[in-house]
């Protein structure tokens, strides 16, 4: 690069943590506090390599299955959601439970179960293996087929097309998820839509700001983990957008000064709904080092949502606050 390039950043908002991503890094946080270490938690609380170390230096223990957990100890729910079976079996192994899922992902579940009382053919557009789709399907086993994109469509089979739903995973591509709606609906016109967008809104508002910055971005860097599927989407915008190059990265670290050829004068950069701010601010900086010192924000929306804790952990964090209280 010559230094006569005039070099910027456009720095996408919103980005990083959502509040489900929030809420479920903080309650481990807390029942850390409040029970002392080891927490056990199954699978990563939510998709994001430094998170997932942060927190096993302060006592965490992440797990793959309930049966990894010694009998009588604390196990936490990842954000994700887990089936009916999950509960059960903690319930043998009495095992104290602390469900982190995020509440929206909890209002598919919801829909899954009612839509499957009402006998409903439920087709759950989401990618095999990712462990909310296997978490919502365990809600109705019988009566939910995945629907992998809009190419696994022709491969669908339904009891009674007049009783066909779709169901979204929420962290997919808004793009894509409608690409597959449409394709269904070609198939089976009768299909039903949920009754709310299923579509997680922080999914969605990260992925317009990367919209909004894309075409202008000569090179996007999305700070994400790999198996993180919301910010595995923000490259797939990004690009789909107009970015002639974008890139997923854990740290800035990991960023190859290759990327920044003689072409590339403006940046975008943004982060997944599981990724802390401190990662972010330590890739401005890394390019701030290289000549891209301006910094433009580019805002989509405007997020004030929170939840509140999992319930069991406010009730106990309400009774130690009494005690106290009471001397």
């Amino acid at each position: 690069m010559t230094s006569t390039t005039a070099r910027r950043v456009l720095l996408a908002a919103p980005r990083g943590y959502c509040a489900g991503v929030d809420r479920a890094v903080i309650a481990v946080e807390k029942a850390l506090e409040q029970y002392g270490a080891p927490i056990y938690v199954r699978h990563e609380i939510v998709h994001n390599k430094y998170v997932v170390q942060t927190l096993e230096k302060k006592g965490a223990i992440f797990v793959d299955e309930t049966d990894e957990v010694p009998e009588g100890s604390i196990v936490m729910f990842s954000a994700h959601g887990v089936a009916p079976t999950v509960h059960e079996e903690a319930e043998r192994r009495k095992l104290a439970t602390i469900d982190a899922t995020c509440p929206l992902v909890t209002k598919v579940h919801k829909e899954a179960v009612r839509f499957a009382k009402e006998d409903y053919d439920i087709l759950l557009i989401g990618h095999e293996g990712h462990e909310e789709v296997i978490g919502t399907s365990g809600e109705a086993p019988d009566h939910i087929t995945l629907v992998d994109g809009p190419e696994d469509v022709d491969n669908v089979t339904v009891r009674d097309e007049s009783k066909v739903v779709w169901l979204s995973q929420t962290t997919l591509s808004v793009d894509e998820t409608m690409e597959t709606v449409d394709r269904l609906k070609q198939r089976f016109p009768a299909l039903v839509s949920p009754p709310s967008d299923d579509i997680c809104y922080a999914t969605q508002n990260r992925q317009n700001a990367v919209k909004l910055m894309g075409a202008e971005a000569d090179l996007v860097i999305v700070v994400g983990s790999q198996n993180s599927s919301n910010s595995k989407r923000l490259v797939e915008v990004a690009l789909g957008a107009g970015a002639k190059a974008a890139y997923l990265v854990d740290f800035a670290s990991e960023i190859d000064e290759a990327w920044l050829t003689d072409e590339v004068r403006t940046v975008g950069v943004t982060s997944g709904a599981s990724v802390p701010e401190v990662l972010v601010e330590e890739v401005l900086e890394w390019l701030a080092g290289r000549g891209f010192t301006d910094v433009e924000l580019v805002k989509a929306a405007e997020e004030s949502i929170t939840f509140s804790l999992p319930k069991e952990l406010r009730r106990d964090l309400r009774a130690e606050a009494a005690r106290k209280a009471a001397g």
